[in-house]
């Protein structure tokens, strides 16, 4: 077995930006164009965001950036793919609930999609939305998921504000933000959900939910 080495020479003007950016990598998986400009445009330079590799693959980690919407992302290093106990390191892991409330999100966002500079939703539109899809959920299972969403730099809003009329921008990370076994059970509960409504006598049970309900 060979030694793991590392061996990076980061010009000292660029040493705080490097530090960052990794630090805001392993906090909240993704740095936003719209949101870490200074930070972004650091970590998408070709050259740093080799050395940023170099040194996440040292732990498991690896960093892709998606140019078109300006989001660089912590992912889950292609070499220890198989690795037992790093292979799922960087996954976190919603509530079916969240994973609901993240789906309308991400309608609302492309439907708002090039119509203005930035992505918005009131809360109170956005409530709106989420009983027209007969989400049920309550005050505090909503702002717990808004906490959640904002730590991981999926949308973002002010603190001090609340409220209907409270704006909350969505961010493009919103289509990395999932987990994609869990997104394929949440969406076969919508179609479970389709087929009973419309008299059809199959169900579409995923594999985890069965699981937990053994």
């Amino acid at each position: 077995m060979s030694d793991i080495s590392l061996h990076l020479a980061i010009k000292e003007e660029n040493g705080n930006l490097f530090k960052r950016s990794i630090r805001k990598l392993l906090e909240s998986t993704f740095l936003l164009r719209d949101k870490d400009e200074k930070l972004y445009q650091f970590a998408s330079r070709e050259s740093n965001r080799q050395d940023i590799s170099e040194y996440l693959r040292m732990i498991g980690f690896d960093v892709m950036v998606e140019e078109k919407t300006g989001v660089c992302m912590l992912v889950a290093s292609e070499e220890d793919a198989d690795t037992v106990g790093l292979k799922r390191a960087n996954v976190v892991t919603f509530s079916t609930l969240q994973y609901h409330l993240l789906l309308v999100l991400w309608k609302v966002y492309l439907e708002n999609l090039g119509y203005s500079e930035g992505n918005f939703v009131t809360k109170g539109d956005l409530i709106d939305r989420i009983k027209s899809y007969d989400v049920q959920l309550t005050r505090t299972e909503l702002n717990a998921a808004f906490r959640l969403f904002k730590k991981y730099s999926l949308i973002n809003f002010n603190d001090d504000e609340d409220g209907e009329d409270m704006k909350i921008q969505l961010y493009p990370s919103l289509q990395f933000g999932w987990d994609l076994p869990q997104f394929r059970a949440v969406t076969q509960e919508y179609l479970k959900e389709e087929t009973q409504e419309e008299g059809v006598q199959e169900e579409i049970i995923p594999e985890e939910f069965e699981e937990e309900e053994e």
